[in-house]
Parts: structure tokens; sequence; C-alpha cells
């Protein structure tokens, strides 16, 4: 903390734990109590049970499950694939090139996703590419949103990166495509598994455009969370939130690990 005094530093943790508790914490164990709970009593949930786990984890619910872990790999596969080569043609570009690249890749966030989702809908229901009705579209639109990330993470990276050891591959006879899988890429590794974990985690939690676009047979666990809570079933939902949640941090944890792991290669 950029806090030298004691007193300073209490009054700075002081306030991030009121501020850190009641805005991010305390709605995230609300929604764990509620996930353990048949019904409320005051202002919190009570009857405690583990019986909302077990439709969590079987059935419909294990189906979306597996829907949003899919559609996250594979949008952020295509995220990243795309988001990096961009972030290196900007880079090749100049100045001119990387503020049209900019603004190509960063209008999908600048509207909301909802647009975003109406509009891979409008496109992709008539022929040449009818999309609609399958999964792809769904992955279509998750990889749009997040691609955006990719070439950020990216190309913040690439900016950094130190040119001495590209050139010092060139001068000793590598070519290009070498020098950009054999260097290039593996000194860009961490940043590649940052933006990875950042594309996954966000597909996992898309909603909005999500619900313009799935088809009955592949129905991601938000749209799953947000029809249980809508009919009502409110710990239900809770329950399957929490796997949600678990089942991304898992994955963040994994990326992590591997990110760490290629900071010391």
């Amino acid at each position: 903390m950029l806090v030298h005094s004691r007193g300073g530093r209490w009054a700075a943790w002081i306030l991030f734990g009121i501020l850190f508790v009641p805005l991010f914490a305390l709605p995230l164990l609300v929604v764990v109590a509620a996930s353990f709970a048949t019904h409320w009593s005051g202002a919190f949930p009570s009857g405690p049970t583990t019986a909302n786990y077990a439709s969590a984890v079987q059935g419909e619910s294990l189906q979306a499950l597996t829907t949003s872990l899919v559609t996250a790999v594979a949008a952020s596969l295509l995220a990243l694939t795309a988001g990096t080569w961009a972030a290196l043609a900007a880079a090749a570009l100049g100045k001119r090139g990387e503020r049209v690249l900019d603004a190509l890749f960063m209008l999908p966030v600048a509207v909301p996703s909802v647009v975003v989702g109406l509009a891979v809908l409008v496109a992709f229901s008539k022929p040449p590419l009818l999309l609609n009705g399958t999964s792809t579209i769904v992955v279509l639109a998750h990889t749009i949103l997040v691609t955006a990330f990719a070439y950020q993470s990216v190309s913040a990276a690439i900016v950094r990166l130190d040119p001495a050891y590209e050139q010092a591959a060139a001068s000793l006879g590598a070519r290009p495509a070498y020098v950009l899988w054999r260097v290039r890429l593996p000194l860009l590794l961490p940043s590649l598994t940052a933006a990875a974990g950042l594309c996954f985690a966000l597909s996992m939690g898309e909603l909005s455009a999500t619900m313009m676009l799935y088809p009955p047979d592949w129905t991601p666990l938000p749209v799953r969370i947000f029809t249980a809570t809508d009919r009502g079933s409110l710990f239900g939902g809770s329950a399957v939130a929490v796997v949600l949640m678990a089942t991304t941090l898992l994955v963040l944890l994994a990326v992590s690990r591997v990110r760490t792991r290629a900071s010391y290669r």
C-alpha cells in the first residue's frame, strides 16, 4: 500500500473493508447462503438443506454447465486466435493502422451486448450463412464479445516486449516465421494465458446476447439461472449460480498456474 504511517494503513484497510464487504462480498455470501436454504426467515435465508445442489449438478443443470464450458472454451480459443493475430498485425501497421484496429475490435464492447446479440441474429438468420437455431451462433456471439479483451491484453504485452530478443534471433539468420513461433509467442505466453482466462470468465457469465440467440438444445448455465429465478425458484437458482462461480474459479485457478509456470520459463 502507498501509505507510510501505521494509522494511515489502518484507515485504508478499514475503508477497503467498508467498501468491499457490502458491495462485493456480502451479495455473494447471500447467494451462497440461499443455495443451502429452503425459505427466508426475516432478512436471512433459513432451513438448511443440500437438496438444491442435488438438482444443480444433474439433469438439465449439468447439461447447461457442459454447454457453458464448451461455449466458453470454443469462444476463448477463437477470440485468442483472432485477438493475437490482430494485435500482431496492429503492431506492424503503425499508429494509424493500430487506431483503426482498436476502433474495430472495441466496437462490440462500446455497445450493449444485447445489441450485439440482435446484430448477430439478424446477420445470420438467412442464407448464405444460416446459423439461427444452432449452437454455432451462440459461440460466434460470445467470440465477438470477448475478442476485444484478448486483443487489448496481447496488444499491451507486445508494447512491453524487448525487441532485443527478436533482433538477436534475426541476426543469427532466423526466418520471420521462426522468430514469431519460437521467440515472440513464447515471450507472450503469460499474457496469452491471462487473456484466455479473462475471455473464459466473461463467456461463462454472458447472458444478454445469449438470451436472444440460444436454441432450446443449447442452453448455457446463465440462462438456466435466469429462468429458474424468473419462475420463483430462488434457492435452486442460487445453487446453480454457486456451481457456475465455483467452476469458473477452478478454471481460472488452473489458468493462473499455467501462467505462473510460463512466466518462469
